[in-house]
């Protein structure tokens, strides 16, 4: 087991012992998708594990799904839903690494920019893998493309 997966474990009995039913939940929702990209990609064994980059793509794509559904909530006036996604978004960024502070991201982007030696938005794509392959998860893509576009216009 990887140390992803023995504290995920982990922190699911603390919250069965604790009673937090949001972590639990939240936790038991996160282990699930796990299990189902594990199947995915060729079974379940000890041997299939996810890479971590994966796994921080998972968290993330479960955070992305409740910040819509904050969004949704928010729009139909169901507060008490949209609170409860909140807290399940907190309990989730546990799992992620720490963020990139926009300096950081602009200067990795400028740096992207220079290596590809991009002059355009058509070298967009050419500077997005860059960026992506060396911010391994700890900024959003939103946040990554709003940069090099600010670079490349």
């Amino acid at each position: 087991m990887s140390n992803f997966s023995t504290q995920l474990m982990s922190d699911i009995k603390d919250a069965m012992k604790a009673k937090d039913t949001i972590a639990l939940t939240t936790l038991r929702a996160l282990k699930t998708a796990i299990t189902t990209a594990k199947t995915q990609a060729g079974g379940v064994g000890i041997d299939n594990e996810l890479a971590e980059a994966d796994t921080m793509a998972l968290v993330r794509k479960q955070i992305k799904q409740r910040q819509d559904s904050i969004e949704q909530f928010e729009k139909a006036d169901r507060q008490e839903l949209a609170d409860n996604e909140k807290a399940e978004i907190g309990v989730l960024e546990k799992y992620l690494p720490s963020a990139l502070s926009e300096e950081e991201v602009s200067s990795i982007v400028a740096a992207a920019v220079t290596e590809t030696g991009a002059s355009s938005r058509a070298d967009m794509g050419k500077v997005m893998k860059i960026v992506q392959e060396k911010v391994a998860g700890r900024a959003d893509g939103k946040t990554l493309s709003s940069e090099v576009m600010k670079h490349l216009s």
